[in-house]
């Protein structure tokens, strides 16, 4: 199932998964998450996003690290 508000456009940042196809990644909004900030700091930081923008890199993350690829040796 796709997480609509993550979109990836060659175009915009290099090619990285960016929120609503706006210039701001979804490694910037973790690493501030991991940094120590809460979600309402970030949406005090960045008022254009949504409450459900941090939720979508989340969820987008948690996807990212659950696909694992497993190789194939002969």
């Amino acid at each position: 199932m796709p997480i609509d508000r993550i979109t990836i456009k060659p175009d915009v940042c290099g090619g990285e998964p960016t929120i609503r196809g706006m210039r701001i990644t979804v490694s910037h909004v973790l690493e501030m998450l991991a940094g120590g900030m809460t979600s309402e700091q970030v949406l005090q930081d960045f008022p254009y996003l949504e409450k459900a923008d941090i939720d979508a890199c989340l969820e987008y993350a948690a996807r990212h690290v659950a696909h694992r690829e497993i190789p194939l040796t002969k």
